[in-house]
Order: C-alpha cells, then structure tokens, then sequence
C-alpha cells in the first residue's frame, strides 16, 4: 500500500536484521511507510507483525499509480511485492489476472488474504521476502513502494528483473522524496532511477519514467504528492 515516510527508513534497515535479507537478492521487508518512526527498529519478521499492530494501517484502496499504469494491459500472472493488506493484489485479482502475493509480515498476508475471500477472488500467498527465492516469471511485477536495501552487486534489481517473463512488465513505484526523515538515504535502497539505470541497454524498453502528483486522503502514506512512476517492458 502507498507509504507514508518516516518508515521507509525504518523498513529497509529492518532488512539488515533479518534472517535470510543478506543472502537473498533483495530481501524486501515488506511495503514502506514514512508516518511516524517507532521507538524500535523493525528486525525481524515478528517486528513487523508487531508493526502492523491489531488494526489496518492501509487505506484500503488500490494504488493509483498501479490502476493508472496497467488498467489497459491484457490480464496475465502477476506478482505483487509487499502486498501488505491486499488491497492491490485483489485489485488485479478482480480484473482477471492470477494473482501472487509476497509480504514478509504473517499479520499483513492474513489481512490480505481475508481480503480476497471476502472479495470472492483466489490469490496464491507467500510469506517471505522478496529476492529470499526465485518468483516467476511473471507477466507484470508490480512494486509499489518497496523497501530494498541497495547492494554493490546489483542483486535486487536484478531479482525484479529475474522475475518478469519476455514480454513482461515492471510496474515500480516510489515517492519523489523532496525531505527525508533525519538519517535516511535514499542512496541506500532500490529506487526508481536505479531500476532504469539496470534494465537500460539490456533489452528492456522504458515505457514510463515520470513524476506525477498524487492524492490520497487517508491511511499510512497520505502525507505525500509526488511519485516517480517506471514501467518496463521486457523484450519478447
């Protein structure tokens, strides 16, 4: 679900904690949100079902950024990383695609999972982080607003790239972080501009890379307007 900022901090160094973050690819933790920072940093996956407390934290909507960008593709298998609550994940759902769902947090998969049977839709779920074992491929990746610590091999963005088919799409998605919490650098995790910088010249075709304005009115990730929007299409 969008994010909101001071835990995109404290979401990608929970990564460096946690059991099997390193050794995977990415290591995602699960989706970032920048409200107010917690006395503890997130280490663990307990951390964050503890992060997720007894009540949602997402809006409940869909993305906008991810209605907007694959409303017109033709449904395929898609793979949703750090689908939190679900919301996206039904959303594609819904619209006929086969649907996998990948959140480090037991609690958020539940949540998301209660989603689609009370949305009637099946959805494949994993509990783990992202980059930990190889997904796909898959017809779209959608990442909105994920958590990946950056690593001088490339590992992560190579895990997105791994996990989308020929033909595939990139859907990824952050916010364009005007001001960031004091001791956070965007430097350090995946961000769209190094997702563009991995996939150019090997094939892959930008079909978007722009900044658009946002609006969302409430849950975790309300208090930002700006988000750099990349799509990418695999060669065939």
């Amino acid at each position: 679900m969008p994010l909101d900022v001071a835990a995109l901090y404290w979401a990608g160094h929970a990564q460096r904690g946690r059991r099997g973050a390193h050794p995977g690819p990415g290591g995602i933790l699960g989706r970032m949100t920048h409200e107010h920072a917690p006395h503890r940093t997130p280490e663990t996956a307990a951390d964050w079902d503890a992060r997720y407390g007894a009540t949602h934290i997402w809006s409940g909507e869909p993305n906008g950024a991810l209605m907007a960008l694959t409303s017109d593709l033709a449904p395929g298998t898609a793979l949703d990383v750090g689908c939190g609550e679900g919301a996206d994940a039904v959303w594609l759902a819904r619209r006929d695609w086969t649907v996998t769902g990948l959140d480090v947090s037991r609690v958020a998969v539940d949540r998301a999972r209660a989603a689609a049977e009370a949305a009637g839709v099946e959805i494949t779920w994993l509990v783990e982080g992202f980059g930990e074992h190889p997904l796909g491929p898959f017809d779209l990746v959608s990442a909105q607003y994920p958590a990946v610590p950056k690593r001088d091999d490339d590992a992560a963005e190579r895990a997105f790239a791994d996990a989308v088919a020929p033909g595939g799409r990139l859907v990824f998605v952050h916010h364009e972080l005007d001001e960031t919490p004091h001791g956070f650098d965007p430097a350090d995790y995946v961000m769209p501009e190094d997702v563009v910088a991995y996939l150019t010249g090997q094939g892959w075709q930008i079909e978007t890379d722009e900044i658009r304005e946002r609006h969302l009115e409430r849950g975790a990730g309300s208090g930002h307007s700006r988000d750099r929007m990349v799509v990418a299409r695999r060669g065939a």
